[in-house]
């Protein structure tokens, strides 16, 4: 049986988990928090005590994934996770979905979220640099690959986007962002970008 597996990524307060635990309901789909899975499967090898995360074994997680996905009996299955892209290997891979947020909302979501100091400046960076999308395009084929600007839209208008991609009815486009661009177009750059 042919698996469609399909990562949903992004900075962290983009709105991935909540996204992927809609779209893993609509499709009837297994779902894996790699966050989550990590714990469970003991891979953390490590704790950023600055940043307050786990460092996980990435090579351990690999196989892990490997071996879970080739046991999973669902035919569909959504894995969230701002580094899932990492860890996913790529023969699994349907589809890999990047969430991208405008900084200034994006940064209103992480201070809610208790975000402050480094760890708020290090997410806002990551978002204004692009870099899960970078890392997926690193590690997988930029035609797996769909970056959505989820700037100001509900849960439903992003699950049903994405559905439209899953079904073949719109096409995956990478660089629909630039928000350093915008920033300093702005000129606010410096105000957001303290890495």
């Amino acid at each position: 049986m042919s698996k469609r597996v399909i990562i949903v990524t992004g900075t962290p307060c983009v709105g991935k988990t909540t996204v992927a635990r809609q779209l893993a309901k609509k499709l009837s789909a297994e779902y894996i928090n790699v966050g989550e899975f990590a714990e469970k499967e003991k891979l953390i090898i490590e704790e950023d005590n600055l940043r307050k995360t786990g460092i996980i074994d990435e090579a351990k997680m690999r196989i892990k994934i490997d071996e879970t996905l080739a046991t999973v009996e669902n035919s569909n299955v959504v894995i969230d996770g701002h580094y899932a892209g990492a860890v996913v290997p790529q023969s699994h891979v349907t589809r890999i979905f990047v969430l991208r947020r405008n900084p200034v909302e994006l940064r209103e979501f992480m201070e809610k979220s208790g975000f402050q100091g480094s760890k708020l400046w290090e997410n806002l960076g990551s978002e204004i640099l692009d870099v899960c999308l970078v890392e997926a395009l690193s590690k997988h084929k930029r035609d797996k690959i769909c970056e959505l600007d989820v700037t100001g839209e509900a849960v439903e208008e992003i699950i049903n986007e994405m559905m439209a991609i899953v079904d073949g009815c719109k096409k995956c486009s990478v660089g629909i962002v630039d928000w350093m661009g915008m920033l300093e177009t702005q000129g606010i750059l410096d105000e957001y970008l303290r890495v």
